[in-house]
Protein backbone atom coordinates (compact mmCIF):
# COMPACT_ATOMS: atom_id res chain seq x y z
CA UNK A 1 0.00 0.00 0.00
CA UNK A 2 2.61 2.40 0.64
CA UNK A 3 3.43 3.04 -3.15
CA UNK A 4 0.12 3.79 -3.69
CA UNK A 5 0.38 6.12 -0.94
CA UNK A 6 3.07 7.99 -2.64
CA UNK A 7 1.17 9.45 -5.62
CA UNK A 8 -1.54 11.57 -3.27
CA UNK A 9 1.92 13.12 -0.72
CA UNK A 10 2.49 16.57 -1.36
CA UNK A 11 5.82 15.77 -2.32
CA UNK A 12 4.54 13.61 -5.13
CA UNK A 13 1.98 16.74 -6.32
CA UNK A 14 4.79 19.41 -6.36
CA UNK A 15 7.01 17.02 -8.09
CA UNK A 16 3.85 16.44 -10.85
CA UNK A 17 3.41 19.92 -10.97
CA UNK A 18 7.30 20.77 -11.11
CA UNK A 19 7.64 18.81 -13.84
CA UNK A 20 4.36 19.72 -15.70
CA UNK A 21 5.55 23.36 -15.62
CA UNK A 22 8.81 22.67 -16.72
CA UNK A 23 7.93 20.70 -19.97
CA UNK A 24 5.08 23.12 -20.92
CA UNK A 25 7.19 26.39 -20.97
CA UNK A 26 10.03 23.97 -22.45
CA UNK A 27 7.66 23.03 -25.19
CA UNK A 28 6.10 26.48 -25.51
CA UNK A 29 9.33 27.96 -25.84
CA UNK A 30 10.15 25.92 -28.86
CA UNK A 31 7.06 26.63 -30.49
CA UNK A 32 7.88 30.30 -30.34
CA UNK A 33 10.77 29.73 -32.13
CA UNK A 34 8.99 27.14 -34.76
CA UNK A 35 6.04 29.28 -35.46
CA UNK A 36 8.53 32.56 -35.33
CA UNK A 37 10.58 31.03 -38.17
CA UNK A 38 7.02 31.41 -40.42
CA UNK A 39 6.09 34.71 -38.78
CA UNK A 40 9.89 35.85 -39.96
CA UNK A 41 9.05 34.28 -43.30
CA UNK A 42 6.01 36.40 -43.75
CA UNK A 43 7.06 40.07 -42.62
CA UNK A 44 9.90 39.77 -44.39
CA UNK A 45 7.74 38.81 -47.98
CA UNK A 46 5.44 41.11 -46.57
CA UNK A 47 8.02 43.53 -47.34
CA UNK A 48 9.05 43.02 -50.88
CA UNK A 49 6.47 45.81 -52.18
CA UNK A 50 3.70 45.62 -55.15
CA UNK A 51 4.91 41.62 -55.21
CA UNK A 52 4.00 41.40 -51.42
CA UNK A 53 0.28 40.20 -50.78
CA UNK A 54 0.66 37.84 -53.69
CA UNK A 55 3.87 36.41 -52.77
CA UNK A 56 2.33 36.07 -49.11
CA UNK A 57 -0.37 34.46 -50.74
CA UNK A 58 1.52 31.94 -52.29
CA UNK A 59 3.82 31.20 -49.48
CA UNK A 60 0.46 30.56 -47.25
CA UNK A 61 -0.77 28.23 -49.69
CA UNK A 62 2.08 26.22 -49.57
CA UNK A 63 2.26 26.02 -45.87
CA UNK A 64 -0.75 24.50 -45.96
CA UNK A 65 0.96 20.90 -47.35
CA UNK A 66 3.51 21.82 -44.52
CA UNK A 67 0.70 22.24 -41.69
CA UNK A 68 -0.59 18.92 -42.94
CA UNK A 69 2.65 17.26 -42.84
CA UNK A 70 2.88 18.65 -39.35
CA UNK A 71 -0.32 17.61 -38.35
CA UNK A 72 0.24 14.12 -39.39
CA UNK A 73 3.88 14.05 -37.96
CA UNK A 74 3.04 15.86 -35.08
CA UNK A 75 0.01 13.16 -34.63
CA UNK A 76 3.21 10.18 -35.17
CA UNK A 77 5.31 12.20 -32.56
CA UNK A 78 2.12 12.75 -30.12
CA UNK A 79 1.39 8.65 -30.38
CA UNK A 80 4.93 7.87 -29.40
CA UNK A 81 4.21 10.13 -26.69
CA UNK A 82 1.19 8.48 -25.59
CA UNK A 83 2.81 4.67 -25.49
CA UNK A 84 6.25 5.91 -24.57
CA UNK A 85 5.58 7.95 -21.13
CA UNK A 86 3.81 4.72 -20.05
CA UNK A 87 6.78 2.64 -20.64
CA UNK A 88 8.74 5.44 -19.31
CA UNK A 89 6.81 5.43 -16.08
CA UNK A 90 7.63 1.55 -15.70
CA UNK A 91 11.28 2.24 -16.37
CA UNK A 92 11.71 0.40 -19.42
CA UNK A 93 14.01 2.15 -21.73
CA UNK A 94 14.10 -1.15 -24.32
CA UNK A 95 10.50 -0.96 -25.46
CA UNK A 96 10.85 2.99 -25.88
CA UNK A 97 13.25 2.06 -28.24
CA UNK A 98 11.16 -0.35 -30.23
CA UNK A 99 8.28 1.70 -30.22
CA UNK A 100 10.34 4.95 -31.34
CA UNK A 101 11.52 2.45 -34.13
CA UNK A 102 8.22 1.92 -35.88
CA UNK A 103 7.43 5.46 -35.24
CA UNK A 104 10.60 6.56 -37.34
CA UNK A 105 9.72 4.56 -39.81
CA UNK A 106 5.79 5.62 -40.56
CA UNK A 107 7.26 8.84 -40.36
CA UNK A 108 9.35 8.66 -42.53
CA UNK A 109 7.64 6.95 -44.96
CA UNK A 110 4.47 9.21 -45.12
CA UNK A 111 7.05 11.87 -45.82
CA UNK A 112 8.64 10.54 -48.28
CA UNK A 113 5.21 10.13 -50.47
CA UNK A 114 4.28 13.78 -49.52
CA UNK A 115 7.74 14.65 -50.67
CA UNK A 116 7.71 13.51 -54.03
CA UNK A 117 4.04 14.06 -54.59
CA UNK A 118 5.10 18.08 -54.33
CA UNK A 119 7.82 17.13 -56.42
CA UNK A 120 6.36 16.14 -59.62
CA UNK A 121 3.00 17.21 -59.36
CA UNK A 122 3.16 20.85 -58.04
CA UNK A 123 0.46 22.37 -59.81
CA UNK A 124 -2.41 19.63 -59.31
CA UNK A 125 -1.42 19.77 -55.15
CA UNK A 126 -1.60 23.41 -55.19
CA UNK A 127 -4.74 23.52 -57.43
CA UNK A 128 -6.71 21.49 -54.89
CA UNK A 129 -6.65 24.54 -52.51
CA UNK A 130 -6.89 27.69 -55.05
CA UNK A 131 -8.47 28.02 -58.21
CA UNK A 132 -5.95 31.24 -58.84
CA UNK A 133 -3.50 30.58 -61.40
CA UNK A 134 -0.99 33.21 -60.38
CA UNK A 135 -1.35 32.05 -56.95
CA UNK A 136 -0.31 28.92 -57.62
CA UNK A 137 2.97 29.68 -59.99
CA UNK A 138 4.14 31.92 -57.15
CA UNK A 139 3.55 29.13 -54.90
CA UNK A 140 5.31 26.31 -57.30
CA UNK A 141 8.69 28.76 -56.95
CA UNK A 142 8.52 27.74 -52.70
CA UNK A 143 7.13 24.45 -53.11
CA UNK A 144 9.64 23.22 -55.17
CA UNK A 145 12.50 23.93 -52.90
CA UNK A 146 10.96 23.40 -49.38
CA UNK A 147 9.58 20.01 -50.65
CA UNK A 148 12.91 18.63 -49.53
CA UNK A 149 12.53 19.69 -45.88
CA UNK A 150 9.56 17.01 -45.49
CA UNK A 151 11.48 14.13 -44.32
CA UNK A 152 13.91 16.03 -41.91
CA UNK A 153 10.63 17.58 -40.69
CA UNK A 154 9.23 14.24 -40.02
CA UNK A 155 12.93 12.28 -38.85
CA UNK A 156 13.17 15.73 -36.44
CA UNK A 157 9.91 15.60 -34.98
CA UNK A 158 10.08 11.66 -34.33
CA UNK A 159 13.29 12.63 -32.61
CA UNK A 160 12.31 15.10 -29.81
CA UNK A 161 8.61 12.87 -29.52
CA UNK A 162 10.81 10.15 -28.29
CA UNK A 163 12.67 12.54 -26.06
CA UNK A 164 9.76 14.20 -24.78
CA UNK A 165 8.23 11.02 -23.37
CA UNK A 166 11.60 10.71 -21.34
CA UNK A 167 10.89 14.39 -19.95
CA UNK A 168 13.87 15.75 -22.32
CA UNK A 169 11.86 18.75 -23.87
CA UNK A 170 15.00 21.57 -23.89
CA UNK A 171 17.15 20.03 -26.58
CA UNK A 172 14.04 21.01 -29.20
CA UNK A 173 14.10 24.46 -27.97
CA UNK A 174 17.99 24.81 -28.98
CA UNK A 175 17.37 23.06 -31.79
CA UNK A 176 14.45 25.86 -32.59
CA UNK A 177 16.95 28.92 -31.55
CA UNK A 178 19.40 27.80 -34.06
CA UNK A 179 16.74 27.42 -36.70
CA UNK A 180 15.67 30.93 -36.34
CA UNK A 181 19.11 32.23 -35.71
CA UNK A 182 19.73 30.71 -39.35
CA UNK A 183 16.25 31.87 -41.21
CA UNK A 184 16.62 35.15 -40.22
CA UNK A 185 20.16 35.43 -41.06
CA UNK A 186 19.64 33.80 -44.55
CA UNK A 187 16.18 35.43 -45.02
CA UNK A 188 17.68 38.31 -44.55
CA UNK A 189 20.24 37.69 -47.19
CA UNK A 190 18.62 35.57 -50.07
CA UNK A 191 15.08 37.44 -49.96
CA UNK A 192 16.57 40.82 -50.52
CA UNK A 193 20.15 40.40 -52.10
CA UNK A 194 22.32 41.77 -49.74
CA UNK A 195 25.98 41.06 -49.11
CA UNK A 196 27.02 40.06 -52.60
CA UNK A 197 23.67 37.57 -52.81
CA UNK A 198 21.20 37.45 -55.55
CA UNK A 199 17.63 38.95 -54.68
CA UNK A 200 15.75 35.77 -54.90
CA UNK A 201 12.50 36.64 -52.90
CA UNK A 202 9.72 33.88 -52.58
CA UNK A 203 12.80 31.37 -53.54
CA UNK A 204 15.49 33.52 -51.17
CA UNK A 205 12.88 32.16 -48.46
CA UNK A 206 12.07 28.49 -49.07
CA UNK A 207 16.20 28.60 -48.90
CA UNK A 208 16.64 29.81 -45.88
CA UNK A 209 13.57 27.41 -44.83
CA UNK A 210 15.59 24.16 -46.08
CA UNK A 211 19.08 25.36 -44.14
CA UNK A 212 17.15 25.95 -41.00
CA UNK A 213 15.55 22.80 -40.86
CA UNK A 214 18.44 20.68 -41.46
CA UNK A 215 20.26 22.46 -38.70
CA UNK A 216 17.41 21.35 -36.84
CA UNK A 217 17.80 17.56 -37.54
CA UNK A 218 21.28 17.84 -36.96
CA UNK A 219 21.55 19.26 -33.12
CA UNK A 220 18.99 16.78 -32.92
CA UNK A 221 20.61 13.69 -33.97
CA UNK A 222 24.00 14.95 -32.32
CA UNK A 223 22.51 15.77 -28.90
CA UNK A 224 21.17 12.45 -29.15
CA UNK A 225 24.26 10.33 -29.97
CA UNK A 226 26.74 12.15 -27.91
CA UNK A 227 25.02 13.88 -24.71
CA UNK A 228 21.47 11.58 -23.96
CA UNK A 229 21.92 9.51 -20.94
CA UNK A 230 18.37 8.48 -20.64
CA UNK A 231 17.93 6.41 -23.90
CA UNK A 232 21.83 6.38 -25.30
CA UNK A 233 19.93 5.71 -28.58
CA UNK A 234 21.97 4.46 -31.95
CA UNK A 235 21.29 3.79 -35.37
CA UNK A 236 20.66 0.34 -35.11
CA UNK A 237 17.79 1.00 -32.88
CA UNK A 238 15.86 2.69 -35.26
CA UNK A 239 16.07 -0.51 -37.48
CA UNK A 240 15.05 -2.94 -34.82
CA UNK A 241 11.04 -3.33 -34.33
CA UNK A 242 9.19 -5.79 -32.32
CA UNK A 243 6.29 -7.22 -33.75
CA UNK A 244 3.92 -7.11 -30.30
CA UNK A 245 5.16 -3.68 -29.38
CA UNK A 246 4.09 -2.28 -33.21
CA UNK A 247 1.03 -4.05 -33.06
CA UNK A 248 0.52 -1.70 -29.56
CA UNK A 249 1.89 1.15 -31.00
CA UNK A 250 -0.34 0.93 -34.25
CA UNK A 251 -3.35 0.47 -31.80
CA UNK A 252 -2.45 3.41 -30.11
CA UNK A 253 -1.10 5.80 -32.18
CA UNK A 254 -3.07 5.15 -35.59
CA UNK A 255 -5.99 6.81 -34.20
CA UNK A 256 -4.12 9.54 -33.17
CA UNK A 257 -2.24 9.74 -37.23
CA UNK A 258 -5.89 9.40 -38.08
CA UNK A 259 -6.94 12.32 -36.24
CA UNK A 260 -4.03 14.65 -37.20
CA UNK A 261 -4.32 13.45 -41.00
CA UNK A 262 -7.61 14.44 -40.87
CA UNK A 263 -7.46 18.25 -38.94
CA UNK A 264 -4.95 18.61 -41.34
CA UNK A 265 -7.15 17.72 -44.06
CA UNK A 266 -9.79 19.84 -42.89
CA UNK A 267 -7.50 22.77 -42.43
CA UNK A 268 -6.52 22.53 -46.12
CA UNK A 269 -10.02 22.67 -47.23
CA UNK A 270 -10.83 25.30 -44.92
CA UNK A 271 -8.03 27.19 -47.04
CA UNK A 272 -9.27 25.99 -49.97
CA UNK A 273 -12.62 27.35 -49.15
CA UNK A 274 -11.25 30.34 -48.54
CA UNK A 275 -9.36 30.58 -51.20
CA UNK A 276 -11.68 30.99 -53.89
CA UNK A 277 -12.94 34.51 -52.42
CA UNK A 278 -10.94 36.95 -52.57
CA UNK A 279 -7.30 37.62 -52.87
CA UNK A 280 -7.34 40.23 -50.15
CA UNK A 281 -8.98 37.45 -48.14
CA UNK A 282 -5.73 34.77 -48.78
CA UNK A 283 -3.90 37.38 -47.49
CA UNK A 284 -5.84 38.31 -44.36
CA UNK A 285 -5.74 34.73 -43.18
CA UNK A 286 -2.42 34.11 -43.56
CA UNK A 287 -1.27 36.85 -41.43
CA UNK A 288 -3.93 36.23 -39.10
CA UNK A 289 -2.97 32.17 -38.62
CA UNK A 290 0.40 32.69 -38.23
CA UNK A 291 0.25 35.26 -35.38
CA UNK A 292 -2.71 32.88 -33.95
CA UNK A 293 0.00 29.90 -33.93
CA UNK A 294 2.37 32.04 -32.49
CA UNK A 295 -0.32 33.14 -30.09
CA UNK A 296 -1.23 29.77 -28.94
CA UNK A 297 1.92 28.13 -28.11
CA UNK A 298 1.52 27.68 -24.08
CA UNK A 299 -1.90 26.05 -24.94
CA UNK A 300 -0.26 23.22 -27.43
CA UNK A 301 2.82 23.26 -24.96
CA UNK A 302 0.00 22.61 -21.96
CA UNK A 303 -1.66 20.07 -24.27
CA UNK A 304 2.00 17.98 -24.99
CA UNK A 305 2.93 18.36 -21.18
CA UNK A 306 -0.44 16.73 -19.66
CA UNK A 307 -0.10 14.03 -22.37
CA UNK A 308 2.98 13.16 -20.67
CA UNK A 309 2.47 13.71 -17.56
CA UNK A 310 -0.91 11.62 -17.59
CA UNK A 311 0.41 8.68 -19.12
CA UNK A 312 3.73 8.50 -17.44
CA UNK A 313 1.45 9.02 -13.80
CA UNK A 314 -0.66 5.89 -15.34
CA UNK A 315 2.22 3.56 -16.23
CA UNK A 316 4.43 4.12 -12.63
CA UNK A 317 0.65 3.07 -11.36
CA UNK A 318 1.05 -0.28 -13.32
CA UNK A 319 4.74 -1.22 -11.07
CA UNK A 320 1.62 -0.73 -7.94
CA UNK A 321 0.62 -4.01 -8.50
CA UNK A 322 3.60 -5.60 -7.16
CA UNK A 323 2.04 -4.90 -3.68
CA UNK A 324 -1.56 -4.95 -4.21
CA UNK A 325 -4.52 -5.82 -5.92
CA UNK A 326 -4.58 -4.13 -9.72
CA UNK A 327 -7.49 -3.02 -9.31
CA UNK A 328 -7.21 -1.57 -5.79
CA UNK A 329 -3.99 0.57 -7.80
CA UNK A 330 -6.10 1.05 -10.63
CA UNK A 331 -8.67 3.11 -7.90
CA UNK A 332 -6.04 4.93 -6.18
CA UNK A 333 -4.43 5.74 -9.56
CA UNK A 334 -7.83 7.35 -10.70
CA UNK A 335 -8.50 9.16 -7.49
CA UNK A 336 -5.36 10.98 -7.80
CA UNK A 337 -5.76 11.82 -11.27
CA UNK A 338 -9.27 13.50 -10.64
CA UNK A 339 -7.14 16.11 -7.91
CA UNK A 340 -4.89 16.63 -10.86
CA UNK A 341 -7.12 17.23 -14.03
CA UNK A 342 -9.56 19.12 -12.05
CA UNK A 343 -6.57 21.80 -11.74
CA UNK A 344 -5.20 21.50 -15.19
CA UNK A 345 -8.66 22.39 -16.40
CA UNK A 346 -8.90 25.95 -14.67
CA UNK A 347 -5.41 26.27 -16.04
CA UNK A 348 -6.32 25.56 -19.72
CA UNK A 349 -9.32 28.89 -19.19
CA UNK A 350 -6.86 30.72 -17.46
CA UNK A 351 -4.49 30.74 -20.88
CA UNK A 352 -7.39 30.92 -23.13
CA UNK A 353 -8.38 33.93 -21.70
CA UNK A 354 -4.98 35.55 -21.40
CA UNK A 355 -4.40 34.53 -25.15
CA UNK A 356 -7.25 35.91 -26.29
CA UNK A 357 -6.42 39.15 -24.61
CA UNK A 358 -2.95 39.45 -25.78
CA UNK A 359 -4.18 38.24 -29.55
CA UNK A 360 -7.10 41.01 -29.59
CA UNK A 361 -4.96 44.04 -28.32
CA UNK A 362 -1.47 43.46 -30.04
CA UNK A 363 -3.21 42.65 -33.39
CA UNK A 364 -2.93 46.64 -34.82
CA UNK A 365 0.70 46.45 -34.29
CA UNK A 366 1.62 43.22 -35.81
CA UNK A 367 -0.98 44.09 -39.28
CA UNK A 368 0.95 47.59 -38.90
CA UNK A 369 4.54 45.63 -40.32
CA UNK A 370 2.64 44.58 -43.43
CA UNK A 371 3.35 46.51 -46.27
CA UNK A 372 -0.63 45.18 -47.78
CA UNK A 373 -3.59 47.21 -48.96
CA UNK A 374 -6.20 48.91 -46.23
CA UNK A 375 -8.96 46.16 -47.32
CA UNK A 376 -6.50 43.27 -46.55
CA UNK A 377 -5.53 44.78 -43.66
CA UNK A 378 -9.04 45.65 -42.20
CA UNK A 379 -9.91 42.05 -42.87
CA UNK A 380 -7.10 40.63 -41.16
CA UNK A 381 -8.06 42.47 -38.11
CA UNK A 382 -11.48 41.07 -38.11
CA UNK A 383 -10.33 37.62 -38.22
CA UNK A 384 -7.96 38.52 -35.25
CA UNK A 385 -10.67 39.55 -33.05
CA UNK A 386 -12.55 36.14 -34.16
CA UNK A 387 -9.55 34.26 -32.97
CA UNK A 388 -9.19 36.33 -29.57
CA UNK A 389 -12.62 34.57 -29.07
CA UNK A 390 -12.52 30.71 -30.31
CA UNK A 391 -9.07 30.92 -28.75
CA UNK A 392 -10.54 30.43 -25.19
CA UNK A 393 -12.78 27.27 -26.59
CA UNK A 394 -9.39 25.96 -28.05
CA UNK A 395 -7.66 25.98 -24.83
CA UNK A 396 -9.75 24.31 -23.27
CA UNK A 397 -11.35 21.64 -25.79
CA UNK A 398 -7.97 20.91 -27.10
CA UNK A 399 -6.04 20.94 -24.09
CA UNK A 400 -8.42 18.34 -22.34
CA UNK A 401 -8.71 15.67 -25.66
CA UNK A 402 -5.86 15.83 -26.94
CA UNK A 403 -3.90 16.35 -23.77
CA UNK A 404 -5.29 14.56 -20.56
CA UNK A 405 -7.68 12.12 -22.99
CA UNK A 406 -5.23 10.95 -25.26
CA UNK A 407 -2.74 10.83 -22.62
CA UNK A 408 -5.08 8.44 -20.67
CA UNK A 409 -5.12 6.40 -23.90
CA UNK A 410 -8.47 7.11 -24.96
CA UNK A 411 -7.16 7.99 -28.49
CA UNK A 412 -10.24 6.82 -30.27
CA UNK A 413 -12.34 9.11 -28.97
CA UNK A 414 -10.27 12.35 -30.11
CA UNK A 415 -10.50 10.99 -34.10
CA UNK A 416 -14.47 10.28 -33.80
CA UNK A 417 -15.28 13.82 -32.15
CA UNK A 418 -12.91 15.54 -34.45
CA UNK A 419 -14.52 13.65 -37.70
CA UNK A 420 -17.97 14.55 -36.17
CA UNK A 421 -17.63 18.39 -35.65
CA UNK A 422 -15.33 19.07 -38.55
CA UNK A 423 -16.26 17.22 -41.24
CA UNK A 424 -20.31 16.95 -40.24
CA UNK A 425 -20.59 20.34 -39.34
CA UNK A 426 -18.05 22.65 -39.62
CA UNK A 427 -17.00 22.04 -43.36
CA UNK A 428 -20.56 21.20 -44.81
CA UNK A 429 -21.90 24.72 -42.88
CA UNK A 430 -19.24 26.57 -44.03
CA UNK A 431 -19.20 25.48 -48.03
CA UNK A 432 -23.19 26.60 -47.82
CA UNK A 433 -22.16 29.76 -46.27
CA UNK A 434 -19.31 30.64 -48.71
CA UNK A 435 -20.85 29.84 -51.93
CA UNK A 436 -24.71 29.13 -51.25
CA UNK A 437 -25.93 32.26 -48.93
CA UNK A 438 -22.30 33.79 -49.90
CA UNK A 439 -21.70 35.46 -46.78
CA UNK A 440 -19.12 38.25 -45.57
CA UNK A 441 -15.78 36.61 -45.21
CA UNK A 442 -15.76 37.26 -41.29
CA UNK A 443 -19.07 35.36 -41.09
CA UNK A 444 -17.56 32.25 -42.88
CA UNK A 445 -14.50 32.35 -40.57
CA UNK A 446 -16.31 32.72 -38.00
CA UNK A 447 -18.46 29.32 -38.87
CA UNK A 448 -15.05 27.97 -39.56
CA UNK A 449 -13.73 28.53 -36.19
CA UNK A 450 -17.20 28.09 -34.67
CA UNK A 451 -16.30 24.31 -33.49
CA UNK A 452 -14.10 25.56 -31.35
CA UNK A 453 -16.25 26.88 -28.93
CA UNK A 454 -18.76 23.85 -29.47
CA UNK A 455 -16.24 21.22 -28.72
CA UNK A 456 -15.99 22.32 -24.58
CA UNK A 457 -19.78 21.09 -24.60
CA UNK A 458 -18.01 17.65 -25.13
CA UNK A 459 -14.89 18.02 -23.28
CA UNK A 460 -16.25 19.35 -20.29
CA UNK A 461 -18.59 16.04 -20.21
CA UNK A 462 -15.66 13.32 -21.30
CA UNK A 463 -12.89 14.24 -19.22
CA UNK A 464 -15.04 14.72 -15.99
CA UNK A 465 -16.43 11.00 -16.40
CA UNK A 466 -12.82 9.49 -16.43
CA UNK A 467 -13.29 6.87 -18.66
CA UNK A 468 -10.70 7.71 -20.53
CA UNK A 469 -7.90 5.82 -18.12
CA UNK A 470 -7.05 2.76 -20.20
CA UNK A 471 -4.99 -0.01 -19.78
CA UNK A 472 -2.68 -1.01 -22.33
Amino acid sequence: MEKTIELSTDASRREFWHRWVRLLVTIAAQNIIVYGVNLLDNIMIGKLGAAAELAISGVFIVNQIQFLLQSICGSISDGTVVICSRYWGEGDTDKIKRAGATSMQFGLIVSGVMMLAAIFFPTQVLGLLTDKPHVIAEGEKYLFIVAFTYMFFAATQVLLGILRSVETAFIGFINSCAALVVNLVLNYILIFGHFGAPAMGIRGAAIATLVSRVVEFVIVVVYIAFFDKKLKLKLSDFIKTDREISKKFFKVSLPVVFSGASWGIAMSLQTAILGRLTDPVISANSIASTVFQIMSVFIYGAATASSVMIGKTIGEARTMTEEMSEEDAFSALKTEIKHRVSRMQLIYIAMGAVTGLAIFFSRGFIISLYDISAETKELAMQFMAVLSVTVVGTAYQMTCLTGIVRGGGDTNFVFYNDIIFMWCIVLPCSFIAAFVLKLSPVLIFIVLKSDQIIKCLVAVVKVNRYRWIKKF
